[in-house]
C-alpha cells in the first residue's frame, strides 16, 4: 500500500506527471509477448513478469523519481533529478504498436548500463520532456544567498560597516596606484 503524495511537495512537478503511480495496461500485454517469445523460460519467466507489473510503483515529486518493485525480492530506486546524466528513449516494433516506450535513464554512476529505466508509461514523450526539464532546471539553478533579516538599527550599522571597508578598499587602490612604478617606453631606432 501507497501512501499519497504530499501536494506540497509536488508544486513544481505538472499533475499529469504526479499523478503516475503505475504502469498503463500495456505493458502487461507486452511482458506477456515476451514470455512467449522466451519459449522455453515461459513458465519462469511469466509469473515474474506478471508480479514484476503488479507492483512496480512511481512516485514523482520535486526531488526527484522513486521506483519500486518486487515481492520476494523487493526493489527499490530513489533517483534525484540532480543526478541524472543523460535520458534515451527505446522502443521496439512491438513496444511502438501498444504505445509503449522505455525511458533509460543514465546517472553519473561507475555503470554503463541505465541507473531507472522507466517503463510502461502512456506518455513517454511527455514524461521524456519532464526529466529533460528537471535534469537541465537542477543543474541550472545557482541556491540563492539568504539575505539577513535585521532591524533598522542593525541594518544601518551595517551599511555603514560596508561603507568604511568600501573607502578603505578605494584608498588602498588609490595608493597602489600612486606607487607603482610606471612602464617606461622604450626608444624607437629610425632606421
Amino acid at each position: 500500500m501507497t501512501t499519497p503524495p504530499d501536494p506540497s511537495r509536488l508544486a513544481a512537478v505538472p499533475a499529469s506527471i504526479a499523478a503516475i503511480e503505475r504502469p498503463a495496461e500495456q505493458l502487461m500485454t507486452w511482458y506477456f509477448i515476451r514470455a512467449v517469445f522466451s519459449t522455453v523460460a515461459f513458465p519462469v519467466l511469466l509469473p515474474v513478469l506478471y508480479f514484476r507489473y503488479h507492483t512496480m510503483r512511481y512516485r514523482f515529486d520535486e526531488e526527484g523519481i522513486r521506483m519500486s518493485w518486487g515481492i520476494l525480492f523487493r526493489h527499490e530506486v530513489i533517483l534525484n533529478y540532480s543526478r541524472i546524466q543523460d535520458i534515451h528513449v527505446e522502443s521496439n516494433f512491438l513496444e511502438r504498436m501498444l504505445g509503449l516506450a522505455r525511458i533509460e535513464i543514465q546517472t553519473a554512476a561507475g555503470t554503463s548500463g541505465a541507473h531507472m529505466t522507466l517503463e510502461g508509461l502512456a506518455d513517454h514523450m511527455a514524461m521524456r520532456d519532464f526529466l529533460y526539464s528537471r535534469m537541465r532546471g537542477a543543474r541550472g539553478v545557482a541556491p540563492q544567498p539568504r539575505l539577513l533579516e535585521t532591524d533598522g538599527a542593525a541594518s544601518g550599522e551595517l551599511v555603514q560597516v560596508l561603507q568604511s571597508v568600501a573607502d578603505e578598499l578605494r584608498a588602498i587602490r588609490l595608493n597602489l596606484a600612486a606607487t607603482a612604478p610606471q612602464p617606461q617606453q622604450e626608444p624607437r631606432a629610425n632606421g
